[in-house]
């Protein structure tokens, strides 16, 4: 999620013919009604005591604006990890009648790209999609997380849809459950995720495993020391709903480390209809991001990666004069939801924020 490098321009869209035959699912948009969050609570197993208390209080304010709107799906390590969770929130004064959990080992946090992505079947029957996952292209740890959308799947005596000869991070992909799909080509096709792989190939298996008939690719750019996500399009583009989308100015997209190119596309966005999205441009904070514990990050942070529940929005907020800023657009933007502001500033200095660590299961 954080500053990546520069890159060469260029970027297209594709449109998908239908396949002939073969069954086809379908990815909500994110906006749609669920049935519940999961999130995978953060441990000390992999990266220590220290790395878990300073984002731990990221989930419980998490769970706290979740629980009034949702159910809300708690991955815990253990049982052990699980009475720790469990008096943690009582402490808190968070109710847990809303809350159940899944007891499985972990490596860490990020739900949105190593757990399930829950999909319809024609006749609007959920199935768990599970892609492979290779932390970030063997950048971190990754066994374990590896297997949290089959343990889910078990869990909910859902279908498993096993896609794993396909890397595909949740947060590597944004669509507006109307049929279109927007990436970077820097975070899926690439020799480390998905060797190989042709881009009319996974454009194919986008068709058939999310319902897409439209892929509008950004080229992004490989982050190495900057971005472990090597880009992912959820740091700075979002879909709002179906006809929304909400992303940076030009300016704040070029410091992201977006080309022209890319910006152009955006701009240009359309849907399967061929009619434009309407779009908020939300700000970056106005100064760069320093943790709870007085680490400078050196670089500024994003709101774009919010979270849409039932009933409350999930902001990203940092501590900085322009949290207020992004919070009152959202807040505008999002007439029926409320929206509440996390802070992330810990969060992001381990590689991400809100949306990174949330999945919705529609309902």
């Amino acid at each position: 999620m954080r500053l990546p490098a520069r890159f060469l321009p260029f970027a297209a869209l594709a449109c998908i013919a239908p396949s002939p035959g073969g069954e086809r699912w379908r990815l909500p948009d994110e906006s749609a009604r669920h049935e519940g969050t999961w999130l995978q609570w953060p441990h000390h197993h992999t990266y220590g005591r220290t790395y878990r208390n300073r984002i731990e209080p990221t989930w419980i304010e998490m769970t706290r604006a979740l629980v009034g709107s949702e159910r809300v799906h708690i991955v815990a390590f253990d049982a052990t990890e699980q009475a720790r969770i469990e008096s943690l929130l009582t402490a808190n004064g968070i109710a847990l009648d809303q809350v159940d959990f899944l007891l499985r080992r972990t490596d860490d946090c990020w739900v949105r790209d190593n757990g399930p992505l829950f999909v319809e079947d024609a006749k609007g029957a959920l199935h768990v999609l599970d892609w492979g996952f290779d932390g970030w292209g063997d950048d971190a740890p990754f066994a374990r997380d590896d297997t949290v959308p089959q343990a889910v799947a078990t869990a909910l005596g859902l279908p498993r849809l096993d896609r794993g000869g396909t890397v595909l991070e949740g947060g590597a992909i944004e669509v507006d459950g109307r049929g279109v799909l927007i990436a970077t080509r820097s975070s899926i096709l690439e020799d480390k995720r998905n060797p190989g792989l042709s881009e009319e190939e996974l454009d194919n298996r986008l068709a058939r495993n999310l319902g897409i008939d439209k892929v509008i690719w950004l080229d992004g750019a490989p982050g190495g020391k900057f971005d472990i996500t090597d880009m992912h399009v959820d740091g700075f583009l979002r879909f709002a709903d179906p006809r929304t989308i909400v992303t940076m100015g030009d300016d704040d997209l070029r410091y992201w480390g977006l080309s022209e190119s890319d910006i152009a596309t955006i701009a240009a966005a359309d849907d399967v209809d061929g009619r434009e999205y309407r779009r908020l441009d939300l700000p970056l904070t106005a100064e760069d991001v320093v943790t709870t514990y007085g680490l400078d990050l050196g670089y500024r942070g994003s709101y774009v990666n919010f979270y849409v529940a039932n009933t409350v929005v999930l902001v990203p907020t940092y501590a900085d004069a322009n949290d207020a800023v992004a919070l009152d657009l959202l807040q505008d933007l999002f007439e029926e939801r409320q929206v509440i502001g996390i802070d992330c500033r810990n969060l992001y200095r381990a590689g991400g924020m809100l949306h990174c660590v949330t999945q919705q299961q529609p309902e």
